[in-house]
């Protein structure tokens, strides 16, 4: 892609916060040509999808997969040089283990959706045949919700599926094992109006729309490492290891943005910081009632990491059922291990284990995964941690919706980004690359500059 850098005298942008969302807004604005000044309180880029080293290894924050579906992430994988060093599936295809060594698999066939999982769901083993007909028929009726309808944002997921006939078996097997990773709650608890979001788009619009995507290489090189050296080739001032304290801002506008001993002069700001830390940023009168953010909550992450001496398994992912283990990633390759095998257990939804100890955790789950991969049972476990992200994504249950701002303020060339923010998704890499690049749109629109606006992005 061609970029002209920012002549002298070009509106600035100033973003604050370089995770996923600011770093689409800034890319967006730089692409513009616009003069883009991104401040982050870290030493790097990447928010809540970066990497760290720890006894040896490098362990990601979180074990972030994105579908085929996210349209917008991919757009910025491509941005910054890396989509291929994650690797999509030709075809959805998820291993779904249970103790003792059964597998069972969630696929695709090559007919049109929702036919395309008919087969898949006809012959899932981890249901009974009666479960299998209601579930069919519940994927029906969930095309019919409205995932915008306010009165769909006012019941849990759970209640809908009970009332459709899903057993707790159904439930717990079938829709948690999508639905509570992507909304980090389960059914029970989780708005139906974004689980009829993931359902629908992920699933039931389009055949290959949830194919799996894994990252190949670390998060931190698949994002944060690349975004800031395309950024500052792109002519953007990327500030790193500066914290905001506050946007100044007057009947006018904005006027830049406060640092704790200087002020980043600002034609525009877009403030990307996760929810709990927003409204501490905001000038008075930005937004109606500046204690809404903070009432989205958090619901939290919790990562299990063990390495084994010796492979256990061949799969590069896989779900769980009957088992405390959710989601598990073979990440060995990526966190540089040449002998035997890291593996990485994903926990949504954690907060019954997010205030457990390490030996407990461990005592659970060592012998978990061995009951799902009979290769483990033998082999020595070197390391094992765990790592646990409170706040890891604002809590996804009914009433949320009112509560997302959209990315306009109050305040004149004021903007805001996040995946915690109205996308029309859950809070996930594709909702907060859309809101980065939204709030890019609206800043340049501001401004009245209009000549490479990026495109709209539809909920």
């Amino acid at each position: 892609m061609s970029v002209d850098r920012p002549d002298e005298g070009q509106p600035r942008v100033v973003v604050v916060g370089g995770g996923l969302a600011g770093m689409a807004a800034s890319l967006a604005c730089a692409d513009a040509g616009l003069d883009v000044t991104l401040l982050e309180a870290h030493k790097w880029l990447g928010g809540a999808t970066s990497s760290f080293r720890r006894d040896g290894l490098t362990i990601d924050t979180g074990q972030h997969v994105f579908l085929r579906c996210c349209t917008s992430y991919l757009a910025f994988l491509r941005r910054v040089g890396t989509a291929d060093r994650a690797d999509l599936q030709p075809r959805l295809d998820i291993p779904v283990l249970s103790p003792g060594g059964q597998t069972a698999r969630l696929t695709r066939n090559g007919l049109p959706a929702p036919l395309h999982l008919g087969a898949a769901l006809a012959r899932y083993r981890h249901l009974s045949p009666a479960d299998r007909v209601r579930s069919i028929r519940a994927v029906q009726a969930l095309r019919r919700v409205d995932p915008r309808d306010p009165a769909t944002d006012g019941q849990t997921f759970g209640a809908w599926l009970a009332a459709r006939g899903q057993s707790q078996r159904s439930i717990a097997a079938l829709w948690d094992l999508i639905g509570l990773p992507t909304l980090n709650l389960p059914a029970d608890q989780a708005s139906l109006a974004l689980a009829a979001k993931v359902f629908r788009t992920g699933l039931l619009e389009r055949a290959d729309a949830a194919d799996v995507g894994v990252p190949m290489i670390p998060l931190a090189d698949l994002h944060g490492v690349p975004a800031l050296q395309v950024l500052r080739a792109a002519g953007a001032d990327v500030r790193l290891g500066v914290k905001a304290t506050a946007v100044d801002a007057d009947a006018d506008g904005v006027r830049g943005v406060a640092l704790q001993d200087d002020l980043v002069p600002a034609d525009a700001v877009i403030v990307a910081v996760p929810n709990d830390r927003v409204s501490s940023l905001l000038p008075p009168g930005a937004v109606p009632d500046p204690e809404a953010f903070g009432k989205l909550g958090a619901s939290p992450i919790v990562n299990v990491h063990v390495v084994y001496d010796r492979p256990v398994t061949r799969l590069r992912f896989a779900a769980a059922v009957d088992s405390p283990v959710q989601w598990v990633f073979d990440r060995t390759g990526s966190a540089g291990l040449e002998e035997g095998q890291y593996l990485a257990i994903s926990l949504s939804g954690a907060d019954r284990y997010v205030d457990r100890s390490v030996q407990d955790l461990r005592a659970e789950f060592v012998p978990a995964l061995a009951a799902l991969l009979p290769n483990a049972e033998g082999a020595r476990v070197e390391r094992f941690l765990v790592t646990r992200e409170r706040t890891a994504t604002f809590r996804q249950a009914p009433g949320t919706a009112r509560l997302r701002p959209g990315s306009r303020t109050a305040t004149p060339r004021l903007f805001l980004a996040g995946a915690w923010t109205d996308t029309g998704w859950p809070a996930t890499m594709e909702g907060a690359v859309r809101s980065g690049v939204r709030a890019a749109r609206d800043a340049m629109l501001a401004l009245g500059r209009t000549e490479r606006l990026p495109a709209e992005v539809a909920a």
